[in-house]
C-alpha cells in the first residue's frame, strides 16, 4: 500500500529476503533522472526504462548495491545520498543517483528494479 507514503519519503519493505526501496521522488528528483544522457551511464537504463508509465513518480528498486552487496544509504532524509541525490554505499563508495543508477564508483549495474505492477493507483505487488 503506497498511499501512506508522502512525496519525498521512502520506505524499505522485504521481499524474498532483500530490502526493496520504494520512494515517492519529488519533481525535482524525476527532473534530474529524466535529464540524464543514458550515453554517459556505466549501465544504461533511462529513467522510463526504470519506472512505469503513468507512475513516475514511484521507483521501486531492491536495495542491495551491485558491487558486494551492501544496503546503500539514501532511505532516510538523513541519510548521506551522496553525489548524484540518490543512493550512497559507504562501504566502497558507490553513488547511485535519483532513478537508482550507478554513476560512481565500483559497482558494475544499477540497483535491480524487480518485476512488479500497480494493482490500483495505491498498490503495487512485486514479483
Amino acid at each position: 500500500d503506497l498511499s501512506p507514503i508522502e512525496e519525498g519519503q521512502s520506505i524499505t519493505v522485504m521481499w524474498r529476503g532483500k530490502p526493496v526501496f520504494i520512494r515517492h521522488r519529488t519533481e525535482k528528483e524525476v527532473a534530474e533522472a529524466k535529464a540524464v544522457d543514458v550515453k554517459s551511464l556505466r549501465d544504461p537504463q533511462s529513467d522510463a526504462e526504470r519506472t512505469k508509465e503513468g507512475h513516475e513518480k514511484w521507483l521501486v528498486m531492491v536495495g542491495i548495491c551491485t558491487h558486494l552487496g551492501c544496503v546503500p544509504l539514501g532511505q532516510k532524509n538523513t541519510d548521506v545520498r551522496g553525489d548524484y541525490d540518490g543512493w550512497f554505499c559507504p562501504c566502497h563508495g558507490s553513488h547511485y543517483d535519483s532513478a537508482g543508477r550507478i554513476r560512481k564508483g565500483p559497482a558494475p549495474k544499477n540497483l535491480l528494479v524487480p518485476d512488479y505492477a500497480f494493482i490500483n493507483e495505491t498498490t503495487i505487488r512485486i514479483g
